[in-house]
């Protein structure tokens, strides 16, 4: 019996495997110039002298930093960093509220003393509002001059490689190796009071972790 119709068969189940199987997720590297600071993945008991907190709704589980309810009292990474930096970290969003923010060149103290927070550097947020709106903004969040998308939405449960980069004025924010916003600042933040990195929330539980941050 001839065994063309077997192979023709393997063939076949072969590319309907390939063809269900998912994307493998592809990151940009940092180049030669890119120098590592800090690294943190948070698998301790407690959260150290390199973060300040400014309110509760923080926890370390699992090897893994947690926000819930944090009402913009950021995080704060207490390290100076340089002007031109790299930040790369995983992040999970638990519920489909998304809501996944971070704070970068900023003052590393601010917190929100009333409802209307204005930040000390600027704010990327992934599904902010419901999960309806991506933003880059300078300072205000609210601001006319943020730059937003509407997609992707934030998949509860899936984990997340975010890369920052800021060089030149110019910030962008990459999602699993894909730009989600870039912004171009004409007065960048820059220098004393614009130092630190934080991670942030509202009241989505939110897990982070695998910090890198690199010097350009």
């Amino acid at each position: 019996m001839s065994t063309v119709p077997a192979r023709l068969h393997l063939a076949a189940l072969a590319l309907a495997a390939s063809a269900c199987a998912e994307e493998p997720r592809t990151y940009s590297t940092p180049g030669a110039e890119a120098t590592p600071i800090f690294r943190d993945d948070f698998d301790r008991a407690d959260l150290g002298e390199r973060w300040r907190t400014t309110g509760p709704g923080w926890a370390l589980e699992g090897g893994e930093l947690v926000v819930e309810g944090l009402h913009n009292h950021p995080v704060w990474l207490t390290l100076p960093l340089p002007d031109d930096v790299r930040i790369e970290f995983d992040a999970i969003a638990e519920s489909e509220e998304g809501d996944v923010k971070v704070e970068l060149a900023g003052d590393g103290e601010s917190s929100a003393r009333s409802a209307n927070y204005v930040a000390s550097g600027y704010v990327v947020i992934f599904g902010g509002w419901n999960n309806e709106v991506n933003a880059i903004a300078r300072r205000n969040e609210h601001g006319r001059d943020r730059k937003t998308t509407a997609k992707p939405n934030v998949e509860p449960g899936r984990r997340y490689h975010f890369t920052l980069i800021r060089q030149q004025g110019v910030l962008r924010w990459e999602l699993d190796g894909r730009e989600i916003l870039s912004f171009e600042d004409d007065a960048p933040l820059v220098g004393r009071g614009h130092e630190h990195f934080a991670f942030n929330d509202w009241e989505a539980r939110v897990r982070f972790d695998n910090l890198v941050i690199y010097a350009l």
